[in-house]
Parts: structure tokens; sequence; C-alpha cells
């Protein structure tokens, strides 16, 4: 036969200590000895940066052919590899600096928000 009582769990009952007991230390927990820290960020960061400057450095290698370049009235010519350079930095700072916007943005927003 079942019996369909509902059941509530029952709660732990605290632990009192005894007259003169000392009360129970917990120690914390040993942190992990391979955790992430700050040295290991920057050695993965420099590895990172040296493998995109080994391929920017073949980037330029492979492109040396002189190309006519024409904008807003200025015009020259120079290498290949110096104008894509010049217009992926010229994207990234743009790209920066909506990015900057819209956190500046949201930001304040929550500024707002907490003052409510």
């Amino acid at each position: 036969m079942s019996d369909d009582t509902p059941t509530t769990p029952t709660e732990p009952t605290p632990t009192v200590p005894s007259a003169g007991a000392e009360p129970e230390t917990r120690r914390p927990e040993p942190k992990d000895p391979l955790r992430g820290s700050r040295t290991s960020g920057i050695w993965a960061a420099v590895v990172s940066l040296g493998v995109l400057l080994v391929l920017l450095v073949t980037f330029i290698a492979q492109n040396t052919q002189t190309v006519r370049v024409t904008f807003l009235g200025w015009d020259g010519q120079t290498s290949l590899a110096v104008t894509l350079l010049i217009a992926a930095t010229a994207g990234l700072f743009l790209t920066a600096a909506a990015g900057t916007l819209r956190i500046l943005q949201l930001r304040r927003r929550v500024r707002r928000d907490k003052r409510r």
C-alpha cells in the first residue's frame, strides 16, 4: 500500500557545543594549484601576440608590390601591405570607439537605475 501523504524534509538540527568545548572551526578548502593567475594570463597574451606578429611579418613580406591609393583627395603610391594594415587599423579604431561609447551608455544606464 502507498502512503499519499506529503512528506516535508526534516531540517538538520544545529549542534550546540557543550559547555567548555571550543566551537568547531572550518578550514578553508585549499586553493587549486593549477588555477589561472595574472601571470598565466600575461603568458597567454604574450604567446598570442608573438603568433600574431609572425603572421603580420609574413603578410608584409608577401605583399610588397606597390599600389596607387586615392582617398579624399589624397593621392599616392605605397605597398599593398601598408595600405591594408592602415585600413585594418582604422577599422579597429572605429570598432573600438563604437564599443566604448556603448559601454559608457550601459554604465550610465546602470548608475541611473541604481539611484531609483
